[in-house]
């Protein structure tokens, strides 16, 4: 298919997600029982137009595969259409030990990255938050499953995987991971001037929420009056490692619910036997945390336990299921969301903090011998005074 027939099957699949909006969009001013099946007729009808009418022959396949996976990204950036092979390949791979270490989502109908886990192959590589990767082994990332991305990209540790990525630069830049074995860096934790100390856990699991708890402890008995708890491009953490997390500060209070269109609202509340830290707090959120540490953010500021300093987070809190079709296709969607204790869809709106500053962006050169890529973190990690947001945390703590 030339680049016009690319051009146009693109607009083609588009106009049709428009569509069907709309059609949910006055469907919804319609009661009756018809008003489903008179939005499949409007879709049938552009169906027909395009193939009888289109300037040449149209490759429907292709149309209706952007359709689809143009609506799901419509109402949920993590969501995915999977065909029968792909749906079967990503249940048999789903256990893959090799991985670039990329939490990814949906974005302007490519791939996009909310975050590269600390210390993995993706983020030595430079990537962040925002970045888009335009292919994958070749692939353009256009339309593609974002579940199936996330296959493409595990494997066998130590094999590698080309991809092209956009930033700010007018071409992509082209890059070789080599998977690996994700080892994320441990919880870091130090006690800073004036009684103030300070946890980064990095990613979010069982085991590291235990890790931040003897942090705690031990930050106190050694004179911390004051914590900082930095949950920046902290990505990686189930919801309930969030609530966990939240459990040691809050002693009372609603930490999030879970509600679906079929899910019933399911409260978790706080629970006083699990507090670890009374003292004040202040959390530092950016653009790149997401899903568990979203929801121990949103907990602790809207019980007025923290302060939050920092960046308005990336939105991604949900409960996943995979609905199979009759084909062997599936469509994994998002079936119920985690709110805030303020009634905010966190997948929604992310967590808006008390005060917003910006995190700059890095100032960085093209490095030839990695194919355009972002020199390594520990290359062009800020000192402390050059991090506003850092830099405001013990501002207000200080107060």
């Amino acid at each position: 298919m030339n680049s016009r027939s690319k051009y146009l099957v693109v607009v083609g699949s588009t106009v049709l997600v428009l569509l069907l909006l709309l059609g949910t969009v006055l469907g919804k001013g319609n009661a009756s029982s018809e008003g489903p099946y008179r939005q499949l007729s409007v879709y049938t009808e552009v169906l027909s137009r395009i193939k009888s009418e289109y300037v040449e022959e149209p490759d429907m396949k292709s149309v209706t595969l952007g359709a689809l996976n143009g609506l799901l990204e419509s109402i949920d950036p993590f969501a995915s259409y999977l065909n029968a092979d792909q749906y079967k390949e990503y249940q048999k791979h789903t256990d893959a030990q090799g991985d670039v270490g990329l939490v990814l989502s949906k974005r302007f109908g490519y791939i996009g990255v909310v975050s590269a886990v600390p210390g993995s192959p993706a983020a030595k590589a430079g990537l962040s938050t925002g970045d888009i990767i335009e292919t994958i082994k070749g692939v353009g990332t256009r339309d593609m499953p974002l579940a199936y991305a996330t296959l493409l990209l595990r494997g066998t540790p130590g094999s590698t995987i080309e991809i092209t990525v956009l930033r700010h630069r007018p071409e992509p830049q082209k890059m070789t991971l080599t998977r690996a074995v994700l080892n994320p860096p441990a919880v870091v934790s130090k006690l800073m001037p004036d009684g103030v100390g300070y946890i980064r856990p990095e990613i979010l699991s069982g085991e590291r929420v235990q890790q931040v708890a003897a942090d705690l402890r031990d930050l106190e008995s050694q004179g911390a009056k004051k914590l900082l708890l930095d949950l920046r491009q902290c990505a990686v953490g189930d919801p309930a490692d969030g609530v966990a997390l939240a459990d040691l500060f809050l002693d009372k209070g609603l930490v999030t619910y879970l509600q679906g269109q079929r899910q019933a609202r399911q409260d978790f509340k706080a629970d006083a036997s699990k507090v670890v830290w009374k003292l004040p707090v202040v959390v530092l959120t950016n653009r790149g945390t997401a899903d568990g540490a979203e929801i121990a953010a949103a907990a602790l500021e809207d019980n007025s336990r923290a302060q939050v300093v920092g960046e308005r987070t990336y939105g991604d809190a949900s409960m996943l299921r995979a609905l199979t079709m009759d084909d062997g296709s599936a469509i994994i969607l998002s079936v119920a969301k985690y709110y805030s204790p303020a009634g905010k869809a966190i997948q929604d709106t992310g967590v808006t903090p008390n005060e917003t500053v910006q995190e700059p962006e890095p100032q960085l050169e093209a490095d030839e011998d990695n194919d355009g890529a972002r020199p390594e973190a520990a290359e062009v990690e800020q000192k402390p005074g050059d991090d506003p947001i850092l830099k405001r945390g013990i501002e207000v703590l200080a107060k």
